[in-house]
């Protein structure tokens, strides 16, 4: 069973949008946390707590809005969107609690932040993924 040239133009669109969304959201987490921890002289794990959870939500109502087409309920899949999504806080916030007992990655807080969200990045993908599509893959 193959794709027709209409479905894989459709599918190559929505996996763009998807990128999109993240994309903002990340920049939003990953923005959000610099100020808050070089300009509000925020401990880094509430800073990261914040911020991921702003781009959690801000992520959901892009997609909800331009990604995917919702069937059911909009509170389902917002809880199932966040429960997924609080498992890639934990993750997150733990990469940034373990890098930052060392005194480079206290004191580079865009690198930490960008490690820790590039290791969630294939998490939250994958699982997203299921979650939504069901496959992994």
């Amino acid at each position: 069973m193959g794709l027709n040239k209409e479905t894989l133009a459709q599918l190559v669109k929505m996996k763009a949008k998807f990128a999109m969304s993240g994309a903002v959201a990340t920049s939003v987490d990953f923005l959000l946390y610099l100020w808050l921890v070089d300009y509000q002289d925020w401990a880094p794990v509430p800073a990261n707590i914040v911020s991921y959870s702003c781009a959690v939500v801000l992520n959901f109502m892009m997609q909800k809005r331009f990604v995917f087409q919702l069937q059911g309920s909009a509170r389902r899949a917002f809880l199932l969107s966040v429960l997924v999504s609080v498992v890639g806080l934990s993750i997150n916030t733990g990469i940034v609690y373990a890098l930052t007992r060392f005194a480079f990655f206290m004191e580079y807080q865009a690198l930490t932040k960008l490690i820790a969200t590039g290791i969630v990045f294939f998490y939250n993908f994958y699982l997203k993924r299921y979650v939504f599509e069901r496959k992994f893959i």
